[in-house]
């Protein structure tokens, strides 16, 4: 019977390290890109996807708060769950009510810093269109749609920043919310 053929020890080496060299390039084009969601945590079961979805959607009658600055911008409203895409002429081109996370941002006028077309959230679900614009006790805070639509409250114990939208309002807000814009947290 033949004996097979030993590597050398110096290829294990050498393959390690390309190995190594490429999980660390990954990780530094990771970086590149922006903040990251918080660590992944268990993915809430399915039963507990079954939550309410926000109230029927209301016209474009419903007022931007007052006191939300002037211009365009994002208005989110904390106590009203509910952001609105005011353009530079004062109008209103989209109002809808939003999932709030667990961590929510501080009343007060913040930037887009960065956006991301998709990744996984803080709470296991896929998302996309993620609109980052404040940070709070550690954890980014965004925007953002979940790729199947769902909005499942985050697992119990997890701490999230993620301000969730249907998939319609995600794609609005990404097409409004380019960096630099201006977001307005008011209570």
């Amino acid at each position: 019977m033949p004996v097979p053929a030993r590597l050398p020890s110096w290829a294990w080496v050498s393959g390690l390290t390309v190995g190594a060299i490429a999980a660390v390039a990954v990780l530094a084009v990771q970086a590149d890109q922006g903040p990251q969601p918080a660590a992944s945590a268990a993915r809430p079961s399915a039963s507990a996807s079954a939550s309410p979805r926000p109230g029927p959607e209301q016209t474009q009658s419903v007022r931007v708060p007052d006191g939300s600055g002037t211009g365009r911008r994002i208005v989110y409203s904390l106590g009203q769950q509910r952001v609105w895409l005011v353009d530079a002429s004062e109008a209103t081109r989209r109002t809808f009510r939003v999932w709030p996370g667990t961590v929510s941002p501080d009343p007060g006028t913040y930037t887009v810093t960065t956006r991301r077309e998709a990744t996984t959230g803080s709470d296991g679900v896929n998302i996309e269109n993620i609109v980052y614009f404040a940070a709070k006790s550690g954890l980014s805070i965004a925007f953002s749609n979940a790729v199947d639509g769902s909005s499942p409250p985050p697992a119990e114990g997890t701490d999230t920043g993620g301000i969730r939208l249907r998939t319609a309002d995600g794609s609005a807000l990404w097409s409004f919310g380019t960096t630099g814009t201006t977001v307005t947290v008011v209570k």
